[in-house]
């Protein structure tokens, strides 16, 4: 017989923890499964292996909201924050609904049952279940493959040439001239991290980013942590963050030279009025067209200023026998090339939904409350905030799809699909101007210019919405539990 669940919730990395959570913690009576195609949990957490590998968010907002963050780095690394999530499922027995090595390669929906069946790879063996609602939480990358663009001459190399998502411990960089290829997040964590043991570390990059110093612990939650319950001080801190993340952002957004000339002019006190600012650290886009890069403590100024690490702007022309040659004509000699040149983004698995038989092209859907799609039954997908943490969002996304749970079964419904009523006008659902954004732009659904349709990206007004507002508004309540046969 087919295993039937309520909720079968996939993927077992911050975005599933959370879910599973909230499904036994407010829908109490539905049955749920975690699917995990991997062998381990901690989805980005456990995949990522590479040197320095941190949160680039606070962890009292990267944390769940139900599970304290008690370390004394807000800024926290990638093992520590493995162990977060390892002990949040021991601690609230998520980690007994978690099954390994299942892999979704399928999932299709039947109206007439009022389920999904779902096929999954357990390791070479076809596996079919089935649910009432499929709550994906798979994140929005490829974990196979990472995005490296064609270098001319590369073959010619006579190092390593590596993509730090597939890190591995036998990589040497110890004494070695490294080459970091890019300037986003993980760029900014490696090049510190190398310096320490490389001969020299080079990051090469195309354009600058945005590069902000933060401390890497958070001294008012300390402090508060020793004067208040543990509990207690986390909602505070995590309250204070958030705020301090939204007047933030909106004053950037609102006076995007004056935030400019500001970030600019951080980076130059730390480096100094002789270092050319201008043609490193000078982004050629406003603050926020791409996620802000967070470097705790100043590391990588650090690493600049002592002479261990150095950045050139320019673009690739060619690879060599022993490094690269710039298009200007320098040569940067390597043993090591690291190509932190982004991901791959991948919604759902990048496997086939249908729906009644008929296939669902994502890119021809607009997203509910930037968590359900127009014209799909129930299914959720877990999706965090661009502008602030991932699992602010997550969060609130787990505790909207019990509230919706709750409400089908007061109701006596099986099935709940968002429906567009009206002109909706589409637009981006990522309005991002990053290389991994724009190469998938293509294939990305889209959101809508007005509620419920539209992305809010504001916790706040979100908690609103989700938490307390009315979950009604062009949503679809519909086929009814059938009624028990009478007896003769």
């Amino acid at each position: 017989m087919t295993e039937h669940f309520d909720v079968i919730v996939v993927g077992a990395g911050i975005s599933g923890v959370g879910a599973a959570y909230h499904l036994q913690a407010y829908s109490p009576d539905r049955s749920y499964l975690v699917l995990e195609g991997r062998e381990r949990m901690g989805g980005t957490w456990d995949l990522f292996r590479y040197p320095g590998i941190r949160s680039d968010s606070d962890m009292y907002t990267l944390g769940f909201s139900f599970k304290p963050w008690t370390e004394a780095k807000a800024i926290a690394d990638g093992p520590s924050i493995l162990n977060y999530l390892e002990e949040t499922a021991r601690e609230f027995g998520i980690d007994k609904h978690i099954r390994y090595s299942h892999r979704l390669s399928r999932a299709e929906w039947s109206s007439e049952d009022a389920r999904w069946t779902v096929t999954v790879d357990w390791d070479g063996e076809e596996v079919r279940l089935t649910c009432g609602f499929l709550f994906m939480c798979t994140g929005y990358y490829n974990y196979a493959e990472g995005f490296t663009p064609e270098f001319a001459g590369s073959a010619n190399f006579g190092g390593r040439i590596v993509h730090p998502q597939f890190w591995t411990p036998d990589i040497d960089y110890a004494g070695k001239r490294v080459v970091v290829i890019g300037s986003g997040a993980t760029a900014v964590t490696l090049v510190p991290e190398l310096a320490k043991q490389a001969a020299h570390v080079t990051m090469l990059q195309r354009s600058p980013t945005y590069i902000v110093s933060l401390p890497s612990e958070d001294g008012i939650a300390n402090w508060l942590r020793r004067v208040l319950p543990a509990k207690t001080a986390y909602a505070i801190t995590r309250w204070k963050n958030v705020l301090r993340q939204q007047f933030l952002f909106n004053i950037i957004r609102k006076r995007p030279e004056k935030t400019k000339e500001r970030l600019i002019g951080m980076v130059r006190d730390e480096l100094g009025p002789d270092y050319d600012v201008g043609t490193h650290f000078t982004p050629k886009y406003n603050p926020w067209d791409q996620r802000l890069c967070l470097v705790p403590d100043a590391d990588l100024f650090g690493a600049i200023r002592s002479g261990k690490a150095d950045v050139a702007t320019d673009t690739i022309d060619h690879f060599t026998a022993d490094g690269i040659v710039l298009t200007s004509g320098k040569h940067l000699p390597a043993d090591l090339v690291v190509t932190a040149t982004g991901l791959k983004i991948q919604l759902m698995s990048d496997v086939p939904f249908l729906v009644d038989g008929k296939p669902v092209s994502w890119s021809a859907r607009t997203m509910y409350k930037g968590m359900m799609f127009s014209d799909v039954p129930n299914m959720a997908m877990s999706f965090g905030y661009t502008n602030a943490s991932w699992t602010l969002k997550s969060d609130l996304t787990g505790r909207y799809v019990t509230r919706l749970l709750n409400a089908m079964r007061q109701r006596g419904m099986r099935q709940v699909t968002p429906r567009i009523q009206g002109a909706v006008e589409p637009m981006p659902f990522l309005d991002f101007t990053s290389g991994y954004v724009q190469r998938a732009i293509g294939d990305l659904p889209r959101q809508g210019t007005r509620k419920p349709w539209r992305l809010n990206q504001n916790y706040t007004r979100d908690i609103m919405a989700l938490r307390f507002g009315g979950i009604d508004q062009e949503m679809e309540f519909s086929n009814p539990e059938p009624r028990p046969a009478k007896a003769a």
